[in-house]
């Protein structure tokens, strides 16, 4: 009995795997505002009904899609990452790392970076794996002596209290102002790849790999990392 058991889910992890396997085929084709759970269900020979035994609508996949694209974007810059390293090559290969996954999966990045979808909300199950490439800045800098080349002003009561709410939601001991910059660095990091990606550097730093590579080490300054 525990066997037959094991055979259906496995049976069900397979086909779900096809399930969003397609899906991301078809945001290649349409994009995620012409995802259509009975196209899916057309392409893999599957009636509807037995596909929405697996995702009960097209929000329900579009999510498992996002939460995959946020996991592994953020396994990309874990992998990136050398804990052994000095914080500012630590730094440096988690802006490349991340960096080069999107330019691999740029469908998927733009799932996720892209325009909002009409008429969907995404869940709070996204939170979690949203924020695990700003985790593993957070590690660098908890790791380094941090001195800001530009402290900037005074944080208003608003701005210092979004911090705190920040910290406790990372999780880490970083000053409020700390903290400020890194969301600073965390937006400049994937500005500059939504740029890229979606051409908007054509005419001026295109090909952007020498812009890149600048402005990570400029924003290593801006947080502090020696």
């Amino acid at each position: 009995m525990p066997a037959s058991k094991t055979a259906r889910e496995r049976a069900r992890a397979e086909l779900t795997r096809e399930i969003k396997d397609e899906a991301r085929r078809q945001l290649a084709e349409v994009g995620p505002h012409g995802l259509s759970l009975r196209a899916v269900a057309r392409e893999l020979g599957m009636v509807s009904s037995a596909l929405y035994r697996y995702f009960p609508s097209r929000d329900h996949l579009l999510t498992e899609l996002i939460i995959d694209a946020y996991n592994e974007i953020g396994e990309a810059a874990e992998r990136a990452d050398d804990p052994s390293a000095e914080p500012r090559d630590r730094w440096l290969r988690i802006w490349h790392g991340t960096r080069d996954w999107a330019k691999r999966n740029p469908h998927e990045y733009s799932l996720i970076y892209g325009s909002p979808v009409p008429g969907y909300q995404a869940p709070q199950d996204t939170i979690t794996p949203a924020s695990r490439v700003a985790q593993a800045l957070v590690r660098v800098m908890e790791a380094a002596d941090l001195a800001p080349a530009m402290p900037g002003p005074p944080l208003s009561g608003e701005l210092a209290e979004q911090a705190r709410r920040v910290r406790a939601a990372l999780g880490t001991s970083l000053a409020e102002a700390d903290l400020v910059r890194l969301t600073t660095a965390w937006t400049h990091l994937f500005g500059a790849i939504s740029f890229e990606l979606f051409g908007q550097y054509a005419g001026t730093a295109d090909p952007a790999d020498a812009y890149f590579a600048y402005t990570a080490r400029q924003l290593g300054d801006l947080v502090g990392l020696p």
